[in-house]
């Protein structure tokens, strides 16, 4: 086969370190889209971008060319670095560690992009490490929860 083709449909989970709250209303306004822009200029497609005080969901189609850890190592270390820049009063904003990445069917694309954009309402009922244990179960990824949290 001459040519690549790839349907990378992702959906990625991260929080800020430690949980605290960081990402208020004014932040997500400002933030969401500013990676939704790392993800264009990485190639990719984002869908959406949306989250709570203390995560952000991720949904995009990720370019073929690069690992979804190189990925989220750009969105991570350049929408912090814009944090710091752009908020003086979050000097201490941290993104965790790790995160969780999930292949999606195009047939869940709506399914999934409506649960994203629902995290306030979702939250309200749900923290996000129970959120984020049921997606490690839902998907049958093995872990151990001492290692999870940081």
């Amino acid at each position: 086969m001459a040519h690549t083709y790839t349907q990378l449909l992702t959906h990625i989970v991260f929080s800020t370190k430690h949980r605290f709250p960081f990402i208020d209303a004014e932040l997500q306004e400002r933030l969401f889209p500013y990676m939704g822009g790392i993800i264009r200029q990485l190639d990719g497609i984002p869908i959406l971008v949306n989250g709570v005080a203390d995560h952000v969901h991720l949904l995009a189609f990720l370019p073929a060319r690069m690992a979804v850890s190189d990925v989220l190592r750009t969105v991570k270390s350049n929408s912090s670095r814009w944090v710091h820049e752009q908020f003086s009063s979050k000097s201490k904003f941290e993104w965790q560690t790790g995160y969780a990445a999930f292949s999606v069917s195009r047939w869940d694309l709506e399914k999934i992009k409506n649960y994203i954009a629902n995290q306030e309402e979702h939250h309200r009922k749900k923290t996000f490490q129970e959120e984020f244990l049921q997606f490690l179960k839902e998907y049958e990824i093995e872990y151990d929860e001492r290692y999870i949290w940081d």
